[in-house]
């Protein structure tokens, strides 16, 4: 019989190793490439501004930013990878919130913490905010090959904070999967104009109380 994670008790305020070492690294690169690398990036994000990320080719990045369309395939793969590292500065704020942030998001100061449920919802929120605010360019990364949403390095960051969360349960990492599908981009792309952003949040919180009851 699991036990019930919900009710007073707190997650500890201090990062667990296997989050640190799963949390997305910035690249390591010479000053040059990283010049090229925040020109094609910044040309990226204005282009899909503007005209969505459909309609935008990887010759009209390579153009906008100055550099062969050589090097950007090689840099990036294609426009999928191009997505995926547009992301990357955004993930690595959620995650440095999650993991040194205040509470819930965070464990707080040394002592304190929240309950899982709380950290959960937090979760779950500024996850949200952030797949709202970038839909396309998420969908694009997750599904630009089958199984590609998880071998994205993120989503193993995501899966093991709430597997960790939902340690009372008695499958917590199938559970934790469970969760992260509600929030799977193709999914939320798929039922958001049906349900709104709002009843979409709270039936996520439903799923969440129903977790940790």
């Amino acid at each position: 019989m699991p036990r019930n994670i919900n009710g007073p008790q707190s997650v500890s305020a201090t990062p667990p190793t296997e989050l640190l070492e799963l949390r997305t690294s910035p690249p390591r690169e010479r000053a040059d490439a990283a010049r090229n690398r925040a020109a094609v990036l910044e040309a990226a994000a204005a282009l899909f501004r503007e005209r969505g990320v459909e309609a935008v080719s990887m010759d009209a990045v390579a153009a906008a930013a100055g550099v062969g369309k050589g090097t950007l395939f090689r840099r990036f793969g294609d426009k999928a990878g191009l997505a995926t590292a547009l992301l990357d500065a955004q993930e690595r704020d959620l995650q440095e919130a999650i993991l040194f942030g205040p509470a819930p998001l965070g464990p707080g100061p040394s002592g304190a913490g929240a309950a899982a449920r709380e950290r959960l919802r937090a979760f779950v929120d500024a996850y949200l905010d952030y797949l709202l605010g970038h839909l396309d360019l998420v969908r694009m990364s997750e599904t630009a090959a089958p199984g590609a949403r998880y071998r994205i390095g993120a989503y193993r960051f995501w899966h093991r904070h709430v597997t960790l969360l939902l340690a009372g349960r008695a499958d917590p990492a199938s559970d934790a999967h469970l969760l992260l599908a509600a929030v799977a981009a193709e999914h939320v792309a798929a039922v958001r104009g049906e349900l709104g952003d709002e009843r979409l949040r709270g039936s996520l919180h439903g799923l969440i109380d129903a977790l940790t009851s």
